[in-house]
């Protein structure tokens, strides 16, 4: 593997010192927001604070925790997957990804991505490509398990995507959906959603997904399918649930627009852990996974000013932070 620089990174990591200190918080960067954290009995205690530890003009999407501590995530911009390791050293760990924009590791090693292909405006595609977007397996071995439904038509933008455990995975892509390692593709909700996050709980009879401002469950049958939709939470005064993770015990964790709420295996809402920026996506990992990573909104320019895009010119720009926690991340998978 090949270690890749990034401008933005070397300039942020200065600032990665001082938010991670000890004593009086530190002055906020260009574009956060005050993040004091509040006590989750067994989650998080009230004094952990924020390390800023990478960010780039380009995303950081679909995190994944890695065996070694460290912890994998997908660049749709740069056609890559990218990893950090325990001390916050980036590599590129797989290229020529077909614009992979989420990552999700099974126990066995195999990493599975959503593929988005030409349908990221902030990538030079020609007018004229045609590729079509999928859901496949990148490593160790290259592997398209879908790119279309079994009629014929191709999938949209997938978003976001769930190793099953039985060689295949669960996607997101304006609704919910399950490629089996044969490449049989069935529908788990494609009606009355706004899907994003999906996660499996950790004994893997229960699939998560977001729906804007809830969270829906349903039951996993032994083949991978699924059945007995229901309301399993509801963010209350928040909206834009994005990405997930379960912890040991089987606490569910979901990023939305004011940071990561934490919910009860039976769905009651046990707090929320503010956040510096919007989060997106989030993963535990570290030596005793009791440090979560969080993708974050926006980063800071050459200037010290928050980065800004020309009119019209989206902005990908993604920092990640990690925190300590009082909780362990489920140990039996990635994530």
């Amino acid at each position: 593997m090949k270690i890749a620089t990034s401008v933005a990174t070397l300039l942020c990591l200065a600032a990665a010192v001082d938010a991670g200190a000890q004593g009086p918080a530190p002055a906020l960067l260009a574009g956060e927001r005050a993040a004091t954290i509040t006590a989750i009995p067994g989650v998080v205690a009230a004094d952990a604070k924020w390390e800023l530890i990478w960010a780039s003009f380009l995303t950081a999407d679909g995190i994944v925790g890695t065996p070694d501590g460290g912890v994998l995530f997908a660049q749709e911009q740069s056609d890559t997957i990218r990893k950090l390791d325990a001390a916050g050293k980036e590599y590129i760990f797989v290229r020529d990804t077909h614009g992979a924009g989420s990552v999700s590791l099974d126990a066995e090693g195999r990493l599975f991505a959503v593929q988005r292909a030409c349908t990221d405006t902030a990538r030079p595609f020609s007018a004229a490509c045609q590729e079509l977007t999928a859901v496949g397996v990148l490593h160790p071995e290259r592997r398209t398990l879908a790119n279309g439904f079994s009629d014929g038509r191709p999938f949209g933008r997938p978003n976001d995507v769930m190793a099953d455990g039985r060689g295949g995975a669960y996607f997101t892509m304006a609704g919910a959906f399950h490629v089996s390692a044969k490449g049989m593709v069935s529908v788990v909700a494609d009606q009355d959603i706004r899907s994003n996050g999906i996660m499996l709980s950790p004994d893997g009879g229960t699939l998560y997904v977001t729906n804007q401002k809830s969270i829906l469950a349903f039951d996993v049958r032994p083949d991978g399918t699924t059945q007995n939709r229901r309301d399993f939470a509801s963010l209350a005064d928040d909206e834009g649930a994005d990405g997930m993770a379960v912890d040991n015990v089987g606490r569910l964790y979901v990023t939305a627009n004011r940071g990561v709420h934490v919910f009860s295996r039976q769905g009651q809402h046990l707090g929320l852990i503010p956040t510096p920026r919007r989060p997106i996506s989030l993963a535990f990992s570290g030596p005793d996974k009791k440090t979560l990573y969080v993708p974050q909104m926006g980063a800071v320019g050459p200037d010290g000013k928050a980065w800004m895009t020309p009119e019209g010119v989206r902005n990908t720009a993604m920092t990640i932070y990690r925190i300590q926690m009082q909780a362990e991340g489920f140990k039996g998978r990635p994530k």
